[in-house]
């Protein structure tokens, strides 16, 4: 069974929800509120998504954060999706980290995302 579907089914652990998603915080954070959307339907990663279910996780992700700028007051965020085993996806049940960022969390932010492939981030 997937433990993502497990988490929905038992409602355990769920901070948000909409129709077609639903929100956990992230077991291993890399920052205060770091937070998954989860699809409520079990799709692979982001590219099986149906359109309804992007638009949810769109609406979840600006309700999330505007959650958040109130009760953390992060300076920035990253959106992230890693889709397939060779980006990182350990769960294969589609997902999106929303990852507040503050200032001095890193000593330099620049590149951002690039840093999936750390060298590259640098430019």
């Amino acid at each position: 069974m997937c433990i993502f579907c497990d988490i929905l089914k038992n409602q355990k652990y769920v901070v948000y929800e909409n129709d077609l998603v639903f929100a956990i915080l992230d077991e291993y954070p890399v920052s205060k509120g770091h937070i998954l959307i989860i699809t409520k339907r079990h799709a692979k990663d982001y590219f099986d998504l149906t359109k309804p279910e992007k638009e949810a996780v769109d609406e979840a992700i600006i309700w999330l954060k505007n959650t958040f700028d109130r009760m953390y007051h992060p300076d920035g965020y990253n959106i992230g999706v890693n889709n397939g085993e060779v980006s990182g996806q350990t769960v294969m049940h589609a997902h999106v980290h929303l990852i507040p960022r503050y200032k001095g969390d890193v000593d330099d932010p620049k590149g951002g995302v690039r840093g999936v492939i750390p060298e590259k981030q640098a430019y």
